[in-house]
């Protein structure tokens, strides 16, 4: 029998697994992630120099309020539909089909209200559109 002492191996931590389960995770949380500075649209409004107003025949101003209601030339429309808005339009054209279209629409007016302007516009046949702006100091 053999009753010497074995020299003692000293216990060994392999890192190679450990680095590999490390390396995974990684992998994972950088694929799972969603940066949102990345997914953030930053979008700027063009500003323009305000003239004073004109008051040319060619010009039809159709308003849009924030709550959605519109005005031709200062005039209440009776509806909020493209027809009915067609139709104002279509009768304050002073210039008919060479009226230029000028939309005023409020900041907070939704975007399918200034949609409804343009397809009204399209159907009383006035093709001219053009967007009224205000300059970046005013209030």
């Amino acid at each position: 029998m053999n009753f010497r002492p074995r020299p003692k191996e000293e216990p060994e931590i392999n890192l190679i697994p450990f680095i590999d389960v490390l390396l995974v995770i990684l992998i994972f949380l950088m694929l799972s992630t969603t940066y949102s500075k990345f997914t953030e649209m930053q979008i700027r409004l063009p500003t323009a120099d305000v003239q004073a107003l004109r008051d040319y025949p060619k010009e039809l101003l159709v308003s849009v309020t924030s709550d959605g209601d519109y005005r031709v030339n200062q005039q209440p429309v009776s509806g909020r539909s493209v027809a009915d808005l067609a139709a104002a339009m279509q009768n304050s054209a002073r210039a008919g089909k060479d009226s230029v279209v000028i939309i005023h629409a409020d900041a907070s007016a939704r975007h399918q209200a200034v949609i409804t302007v343009m397809e009204a516009a399209r159907r009383a046949g006035l093709s001219q559109i053009t967007f009224a702006t205000q300059s970046a100091d005013a209030p």
